[in-house]
Protein backbone atom coordinates (compact mmCIF):
# COMPACT_ATOMS: atom_id res chain seq x y z
CA UNK A 1 0.00 0.00 0.00
CA UNK A 2 1.16 3.51 -0.77
CA UNK A 3 -0.49 6.66 0.57
CA UNK A 4 -0.01 10.42 0.10
CA UNK A 5 2.56 10.73 2.92
CA UNK A 6 4.80 7.97 1.53
CA UNK A 7 4.30 9.29 -2.03
CA UNK A 8 5.52 12.70 -0.86
CA UNK A 9 8.56 11.07 0.73
CA UNK A 10 9.38 9.18 -2.49
CA UNK A 11 9.02 12.35 -4.56
CA UNK A 12 11.23 14.26 -2.13
CA UNK A 13 13.94 11.60 -2.50
CA UNK A 14 13.73 11.39 -6.31
CA UNK A 15 13.57 15.12 -7.06
CA UNK A 16 17.35 15.58 -6.91
CA UNK A 17 18.46 12.18 -8.25
CA UNK A 18 20.31 11.45 -11.47
CA UNK A 19 17.40 9.47 -12.92
CA UNK A 20 19.22 8.19 -16.05
CA UNK A 21 21.80 6.57 -13.74
CA UNK A 22 19.15 4.14 -12.50
CA UNK A 23 16.74 3.94 -15.44
CA UNK A 24 16.53 0.47 -17.04
CA UNK A 25 19.07 -0.91 -14.53
CA UNK A 26 18.57 -4.33 -12.94
CA UNK A 27 18.35 -3.92 -9.16
CA UNK A 28 18.06 -6.55 -6.41
CA UNK A 29 16.87 -5.52 -2.94
CA UNK A 30 17.10 -8.20 -0.25
CA UNK A 31 14.61 -7.52 2.52
CA UNK A 32 12.77 -5.49 -0.08
CA UNK A 33 9.34 -5.80 1.57
CA UNK A 34 10.63 -4.39 4.86
CA UNK A 35 10.54 -0.84 6.19
CA UNK A 36 13.55 0.57 4.32
CA UNK A 37 13.53 -1.99 1.52
CA UNK A 38 9.99 -1.13 0.46
CA UNK A 39 10.94 2.54 0.14
CA UNK A 40 13.79 1.53 -2.16
CA UNK A 41 11.41 -0.64 -4.20
CA UNK A 42 8.96 2.25 -4.58
CA UNK A 43 11.74 4.65 -5.53
CA UNK A 44 13.44 2.50 -8.15
CA UNK A 45 10.18 1.37 -9.76
CA UNK A 46 9.26 5.05 -10.11
CA UNK A 47 12.67 5.74 -11.71
CA UNK A 48 12.18 3.06 -14.36
CA UNK A 49 14.56 0.46 -12.93
CA UNK A 50 13.82 -3.26 -13.08
CA UNK A 51 13.39 -4.18 -9.43
CA UNK A 52 13.65 -7.66 -7.89
CA UNK A 53 12.43 -7.71 -4.29
CA UNK A 54 13.67 -10.71 -2.29
CA UNK A 55 11.97 -11.36 1.04
CA UNK A 56 10.83 -14.32 3.15
CA UNK A 57 8.41 -12.13 5.15
CA UNK A 58 9.83 -13.13 8.53
CA UNK A 59 9.51 -9.52 9.72
CA UNK A 60 7.98 -7.64 6.77
CA UNK A 61 4.46 -7.47 5.37
CA UNK A 62 3.08 -7.88 1.86
CA UNK A 63 1.10 -4.69 2.39
CA UNK A 64 4.32 -2.66 2.00
CA UNK A 65 4.76 -3.70 -1.64
CA UNK A 66 1.40 -5.11 -2.77
CA UNK A 67 0.75 -2.03 -4.94
CA UNK A 68 3.90 -2.84 -6.94
CA UNK A 69 3.14 -6.47 -7.74
CA UNK A 70 1.27 -5.62 -10.95
CA UNK A 71 4.00 -3.30 -12.26
CA UNK A 72 5.93 -4.63 -15.25
CA UNK A 73 9.28 -3.53 -13.85
CA UNK A 74 8.80 -5.20 -10.44
CA UNK A 75 8.94 -8.81 -9.32
CA UNK A 76 8.64 -10.42 -5.91
CA UNK A 77 10.92 -13.32 -4.97
CA UNK A 78 9.69 -15.17 -1.88
CA UNK A 79 13.05 -16.57 -0.84
CA UNK A 80 15.30 -16.82 2.18
CA UNK A 81 18.44 -14.78 1.58
CA UNK A 82 20.57 -17.59 3.02
CA UNK A 83 19.27 -19.94 0.28
CA UNK A 84 19.28 -17.72 -2.80
CA UNK A 85 18.31 -19.55 -6.00
CA UNK A 86 18.57 -16.57 -8.36
CA UNK A 87 20.38 -17.15 -11.64
CA UNK A 88 20.11 -13.63 -13.07
CA UNK A 89 22.68 -10.89 -12.58
CA UNK A 90 22.16 -7.30 -11.45
CA UNK A 91 23.72 -3.88 -11.88
CA UNK A 92 23.11 -2.91 -8.24
CA UNK A 93 22.36 -4.95 -5.13
CA UNK A 94 21.11 -3.59 -1.81
CA UNK A 95 21.50 -6.11 1.01
CA UNK A 96 18.98 -5.11 3.69
CA UNK A 97 17.78 -8.50 4.93
CA UNK A 98 17.85 -8.80 8.71
CA UNK A 99 15.70 -8.75 11.80
CA UNK A 100 16.17 -5.30 13.31
CA UNK A 101 14.08 -5.02 16.47
CA UNK A 102 16.01 -5.99 19.64
CA UNK A 103 13.10 -7.91 21.13
CA UNK A 104 12.56 -9.80 17.89
CA UNK A 105 16.16 -10.68 17.12
CA UNK A 106 16.73 -11.84 20.69
CA UNK A 107 13.89 -14.31 20.16
CA UNK A 108 15.52 -15.48 16.90
CA UNK A 109 19.29 -15.22 17.54
CA UNK A 110 20.34 -18.08 15.25
CA UNK A 111 18.27 -16.85 12.29
CA UNK A 112 19.62 -13.32 12.83
CA UNK A 113 23.22 -14.52 12.74
CA UNK A 114 22.61 -16.76 9.71
CA UNK A 115 21.01 -13.91 7.74
CA UNK A 116 23.94 -11.58 8.34
CA UNK A 117 26.59 -14.26 7.72
CA UNK A 118 25.38 -16.95 5.31
CA UNK A 119 22.85 -14.54 3.78
CA UNK A 120 25.53 -11.93 3.23
CA UNK A 121 27.84 -14.52 1.67
CA UNK A 122 25.14 -15.73 -0.75
CA UNK A 123 24.36 -12.15 -1.76
CA UNK A 124 28.05 -11.35 -2.26
CA UNK A 125 28.54 -14.45 -4.43
CA UNK A 126 25.68 -13.22 -6.60
CA UNK A 127 27.39 -9.82 -6.83
CA UNK A 128 30.67 -11.42 -7.94
CA UNK A 129 28.82 -13.38 -10.61
CA UNK A 130 27.33 -10.22 -12.10
CA UNK A 131 30.14 -7.81 -11.19
CA UNK A 132 27.45 -5.85 -9.34
CA UNK A 133 27.90 -2.75 -7.25
CA UNK A 134 26.63 -3.85 -3.82
CA UNK A 135 25.66 -2.00 -0.63
CA UNK A 136 25.37 -3.48 2.85
CA UNK A 137 22.86 -1.96 5.26
CA UNK A 138 24.83 -2.26 8.47
CA UNK A 139 23.88 -0.64 11.74
CA UNK A 140 24.92 1.74 14.50
CA UNK A 141 24.72 -1.37 16.70
CA UNK A 142 28.19 -2.43 15.50
CA UNK A 143 29.48 0.25 17.91
CA UNK A 144 27.82 -1.47 20.88
CA UNK A 145 27.85 0.90 23.86
CA UNK A 146 30.24 3.50 22.39
CA UNK A 147 32.73 5.35 24.55
CA UNK A 148 33.20 8.02 21.89
CA UNK A 149 30.31 10.46 21.27
CA UNK A 150 29.70 11.58 18.57
CA UNK A 151 30.86 8.30 17.10
CA UNK A 152 32.83 8.31 13.85
CA UNK A 153 33.43 5.45 11.42
CA UNK A 154 36.96 4.83 12.70
CA UNK A 155 35.68 3.83 16.16
CA UNK A 156 36.05 0.04 16.52
CA UNK A 157 33.20 -0.49 18.94
CA UNK A 158 32.49 -1.65 22.49
CA UNK A 159 30.45 -4.82 21.97
CA UNK A 160 29.70 -7.77 24.24
CA UNK A 161 30.42 -10.67 21.84
CA UNK A 162 28.41 -13.20 23.87
CA UNK A 163 25.61 -11.00 25.24
CA UNK A 164 21.92 -11.14 24.36
CA UNK A 165 22.35 -8.50 21.65
CA UNK A 166 25.42 -10.12 20.11
CA UNK A 167 23.39 -12.02 17.51
CA UNK A 168 22.64 -8.70 15.81
CA UNK A 169 25.70 -6.65 16.78
CA UNK A 170 28.23 -9.33 15.86
CA UNK A 171 26.16 -10.42 12.86
CA UNK A 172 26.43 -6.93 11.40
CA UNK A 173 30.11 -6.69 12.32
CA UNK A 174 30.77 -10.01 10.57
CA UNK A 175 28.77 -8.82 7.56
CA UNK A 176 30.97 -5.74 7.28
CA UNK A 177 34.13 -7.83 7.55
CA UNK A 178 32.83 -10.19 4.86
CA UNK A 179 32.00 -7.34 2.49
CA UNK A 180 35.51 -5.94 2.90
CA UNK A 181 37.00 -9.41 2.39
CA UNK A 182 35.16 -9.76 -0.93
CA UNK A 183 36.48 -6.39 -1.99
CA UNK A 184 40.06 -7.34 -1.17
CA UNK A 185 39.92 -10.86 -2.62
CA UNK A 186 37.67 -10.35 -5.65
CA UNK A 187 37.87 -6.61 -6.32
CA UNK A 188 34.13 -6.27 -5.74
CA UNK A 189 32.65 -2.75 -5.64
CA UNK A 190 31.17 -2.63 -2.14
CA UNK A 191 29.73 0.14 0.03
CA UNK A 192 28.69 -0.04 3.70
CA UNK A 193 26.17 2.22 5.46
CA UNK A 194 25.82 2.17 9.24
CA UNK A 195 22.19 3.14 9.70
CA UNK A 196 21.15 4.91 12.89
CA UNK A 197 17.61 4.51 14.32
CA UNK A 198 15.48 5.26 11.28
CA UNK A 199 11.76 5.92 11.73
CA UNK A 200 8.79 6.95 9.61
CA UNK A 201 5.77 5.53 7.75
CA UNK A 202 5.69 1.73 7.47
CA UNK A 203 7.76 1.12 10.59
CA UNK A 204 6.10 -1.60 12.64
CA UNK A 205 4.70 -0.92 16.11
CA UNK A 206 3.26 -4.34 16.85
CA UNK A 207 4.49 -7.07 19.16
CA UNK A 208 8.13 -8.11 19.06
CA UNK A 209 8.76 -5.95 15.97
CA UNK A 210 8.18 -2.64 17.76
CA UNK A 211 11.08 -0.41 18.62
CA UNK A 212 10.83 2.48 21.11
CA UNK A 213 9.69 5.29 18.81
CA UNK A 214 6.84 3.54 16.98
CA UNK A 215 5.77 1.82 20.20
CA UNK A 216 5.52 5.20 21.94
CA UNK A 217 3.40 6.62 19.10
CA UNK A 218 1.08 3.62 19.09
CA UNK A 219 0.66 3.70 22.87
CA UNK A 220 0.09 7.47 22.92
CA UNK A 221 -2.56 7.36 20.19
CA UNK A 222 -4.38 4.52 21.97
CA UNK A 223 -4.20 6.23 25.38
CA UNK A 224 -2.17 3.35 26.81
CA UNK A 225 0.77 3.68 29.19
CA UNK A 226 3.95 4.74 27.37
CA UNK A 227 6.57 2.21 28.46
CA UNK A 228 10.10 3.54 28.92
CA UNK A 229 12.87 1.07 29.74
CA UNK A 230 15.25 2.10 32.52
CA UNK A 231 15.02 5.69 33.73
CA UNK A 232 14.93 7.00 30.16
CA UNK A 233 18.25 8.81 30.41
CA UNK A 234 19.78 6.67 27.63
CA UNK A 235 19.96 8.58 24.36
CA UNK A 236 19.41 7.85 20.68
CA UNK A 237 19.63 9.84 17.45
CA UNK A 238 16.60 9.37 15.20
CA UNK A 239 16.69 9.83 11.42
CA UNK A 240 13.55 10.22 9.29
CA UNK A 241 13.17 7.56 6.62
CA UNK A 242 13.50 9.81 3.55
CA UNK A 243 16.82 11.13 4.88
CA UNK A 244 18.12 7.60 5.45
CA UNK A 245 17.08 6.51 1.95
CA UNK A 246 18.79 9.56 0.45
CA UNK A 247 21.95 8.55 2.30
CA UNK A 248 21.78 4.99 1.00
CA UNK A 249 21.28 6.24 -2.56
CA UNK A 250 24.18 8.68 -2.22
CA UNK A 251 26.40 5.79 -1.09
CA UNK A 252 25.50 3.54 -4.05
CA UNK A 253 25.71 6.40 -6.57
CA UNK A 254 28.92 8.17 -5.63
CA UNK A 255 32.20 6.82 -7.00
CA UNK A 256 33.96 8.16 -3.91
CA UNK A 257 31.99 5.69 -1.77
CA UNK A 258 33.61 2.55 -3.21
CA UNK A 259 35.07 0.41 -0.42
CA UNK A 260 34.02 2.92 2.24
CA UNK A 261 31.89 2.90 5.39
CA UNK A 262 29.48 5.72 6.21
CA UNK A 263 27.37 6.65 9.20
CA UNK A 264 23.87 7.47 7.95
CA UNK A 265 21.88 9.10 10.72
CA UNK A 266 20.82 12.35 12.33
CA UNK A 267 23.34 13.69 14.87
CA UNK A 268 20.58 15.26 17.00
CA UNK A 269 20.64 13.36 20.29
CA UNK A 270 17.61 12.98 22.57
CA UNK A 271 16.96 10.95 25.70
CA UNK A 272 14.38 8.17 25.48
CA UNK A 273 12.36 9.89 28.20
CA UNK A 274 12.56 13.14 26.23
CA UNK A 275 11.32 11.31 23.15
CA UNK A 276 8.36 9.85 25.07
CA UNK A 277 7.47 13.31 26.39
CA UNK A 278 7.75 14.84 22.90
CA UNK A 279 5.48 12.17 21.38
CA UNK A 280 2.96 12.60 24.20
CA UNK A 281 2.95 16.34 23.51
CA UNK A 282 2.56 16.01 19.72
CA UNK A 283 -0.26 13.45 20.01
CA UNK A 284 -2.04 15.43 22.75
CA UNK A 285 -2.20 12.14 24.62
CA UNK A 286 -3.41 11.55 28.17
CA UNK A 287 -1.17 8.48 28.45
CA UNK A 288 1.01 8.03 31.49
CA UNK A 289 4.74 7.42 31.10
CA UNK A 290 5.72 4.32 33.07
CA UNK A 291 9.11 2.72 33.59
CA UNK A 292 10.24 -0.87 33.07
CA UNK A 293 13.59 -2.59 33.83
CA UNK A 294 16.41 -1.70 31.44
CA UNK A 295 17.28 -4.60 29.09
CA UNK A 296 20.72 -6.19 29.25
CA UNK A 297 23.52 -4.44 27.32
CA UNK A 298 21.28 -1.54 26.26
CA UNK A 299 23.60 1.23 24.96
CA UNK A 300 23.72 4.37 27.12
CA UNK A 301 24.26 6.88 24.30
CA UNK A 302 24.05 6.93 20.54
CA UNK A 303 24.94 9.86 18.29
CA UNK A 304 26.75 9.58 14.94
CA UNK A 305 29.40 11.79 13.45
CA UNK A 306 28.35 12.38 9.83
CA UNK A 307 31.34 14.48 8.77
CA UNK A 308 32.51 11.77 6.37
CA UNK A 309 29.10 11.48 4.68
CA UNK A 310 28.90 15.26 4.37
CA UNK A 311 32.35 15.44 2.76
CA UNK A 312 32.33 12.34 0.54
CA UNK A 313 28.63 12.01 -0.31
CA UNK A 314 27.42 15.59 0.07
CA UNK A 315 24.70 14.15 2.31
CA UNK A 316 23.12 15.27 5.53
CA UNK A 317 19.61 14.91 6.99
CA UNK A 318 17.03 17.56 6.15
CA UNK A 319 14.05 16.57 8.30
CA UNK A 320 14.01 17.70 11.95
CA UNK A 321 12.88 15.28 14.64
CA UNK A 322 9.72 17.27 15.30
CA UNK A 323 8.75 17.45 11.62
CA UNK A 324 9.51 13.76 11.13
CA UNK A 325 7.47 12.82 14.20
CA UNK A 326 4.52 14.87 12.96
CA UNK A 327 4.60 13.06 9.60
CA UNK A 328 4.93 9.67 11.28
CA UNK A 329 2.11 10.35 13.75
CA UNK A 330 -0.12 11.48 10.88
CA UNK A 331 0.65 8.24 9.02
CA UNK A 332 -0.11 6.13 12.12
CA UNK A 333 -3.48 7.84 12.47
CA UNK A 334 -4.33 7.07 8.83
CA UNK A 335 -3.09 3.48 9.15
CA UNK A 336 -5.18 2.91 12.30
CA UNK A 337 -8.27 4.19 10.48
CA UNK A 338 -7.67 1.65 7.71
CA UNK A 339 -7.52 -1.34 10.07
Amino acid sequence: MIDPIISEDIKDISDNLDIPFFKDKEILITGGAGFLGSYLCDLFVSLGSYVSCLDNFSTSTLENIDHLTKMKNFRLLREDVSKIAIKETFNYIFHLSSRASPEDYQLHPVETLITNSVGSNETLKLAVKGNSRILFASSSEIYGDPQAIPTSEDYWGNVNPVGVRSCYDEGKRFGEALFMAYRRQYGLDIRITRIHNTYGPRIRSDGNYARALPRFIDQALKGEDITVYGDGSQTRSFCYVSDTIRGIIAAIYNDRAEGEVFNIGNPYEISILGLAEKIKELTHSTSKIVFRPLPEDDPKRRSPSILKAKKRLNWQPKISLEDGLKRTIKWFKIANQNL
